[in-house]
């Protein structure tokens, strides 16, 4: 059989082979993915970010384990370079990683350093096809909530998860930062520690003022993952929030701008890889290099006669 009748068959081999083969833009990578394609976009695609220490790894399990025993088939990606599925957490993480390894309904993929020759972001959405594809219908994906990678792949998802904890600090700022603004749903963990009544109060007063832009009434959820409290109602909220996007769908376009995004990033890609295989190593772009550091050009200038000269070459 092929590597793709095997992924078919529902080989679970094969699934890590073709991720594999797609985060490293292997050879015919373009093709499988182009293949898979028309099989993706049924999943549910949960994003769960939030500042680091905040317990999402710890979250994601929780949510993993209450879908597998309602027999859901899950997928999660774990982009968060300190979440225990990459490996770099404690031993009680781990040990909870083997466990979830363990189910048959359960696939997950560390996204922290494969595929970023293609760009984190690229490689995690290529990931989702694929997992889509193979059947997955819950799609949790995790990550750090810090730089613009994160938020990218945040806003490819249906629903977005960001969790706080009491010491995450000024919710205000948080807002500033942008994290909050990309949420349906608001997460405190660690809801038994102090500070959390004050962080609720808080959120709440931020909260009012996107109340006003849409009919979702963004909620807070309080959990304490650790103890594995508060996740039947995370999920609940979840769930509500989908029923919602539903209902919203003549007027909800993320799904089209999602898959305006993805088009976007796919035709990003293509073109830097195109000029980097038309540029690297020729006389035009080493004359530019040598000019640079000779102080006779700057980056600016020689870029804009590179593209200039590209855009003659592709007219003629």
């Amino acid at each position: 059989m092929s590597l793709l009748e095997e992924f078919k068959s529902g080989d679970l081999r094969a699934l890590a082979r073709i991720i594999t083969r797609v985060e490293n833009r292997g050879e015919g990578y373009q093709g499988i993915l182009a293949e898979l394609y028309a099989r993706s976009g049924r999943a549910l695609r949960v994003g769960i970010t939030g500042p680091p220490g905040a317990g999402k790894s710890t979250l994601v399990f929780r949510l993993a384990q209450l879908l597998s025993s309602r027999r859901k088939k899950v997928g999660i990606i774990a982009v968060d370079p300190t979440s225990p599925f990459t490996g770099g957490a404690l031993l009680g993480d781990r040990i909870r990683m083997q466990e979830l390894s363990l189910d048959p309904r359960i696939f997950i993929r560390s996204m922290a350093t494969r595929g970023s020759t293609g760009g984190l972001a690229e490689a995690t959405r290529d990931t989702t096809i694929v997992m889509e594809a193979f059947g997955k219908e819950i799609i949790l994906i995790e990550t750090v909530g810090v730089g613009q990678v994160e938020l990218d792949i945040a806003r490819a998802c249906d629903t977005v998860v960001v969790v706080f904890m009491p010491e995450s600090g000024d919710a205000v700022q948080a807002m500033k930062a942008g994290l909050m603004e990309i949420a349906d749903v608001y997460c405190l963990n660690k809801a038994d520690r102090e500070g959390a009544e004050r962080l609720i109060v808080e959120l709440q007063s931020v909260l009012g003022l996107r109340q006003k832009k849409t009919s979702w009434e963004y909620p807070i959820v309080q959990t304490q993952a650790i103890h594995n409290k508060g996740t039947e109602e995370l999920w609940q909220t979840i769930d509500q929030h989908r029923e919602y996007r539903q209902k919203e769908a003549p007027r909800d376009r993320r799904r089209e701008i999602r898959i305006a995004d993805d088009l976007m990033m796919v035709v990003r890609g293509k073109v830097d890889r195109r000029l980097e295989k038309a540029l690297q190593g020729t006389e035009r772009f080493g004359r530019a290099v040598r000019d640079i550091q000779g102080k006779k050009t700057n980056p600016y200038a020689a870029a804009d006669a590179l593209l200039e000269d590209i855009s003659r070459l592709l007219a003629e």
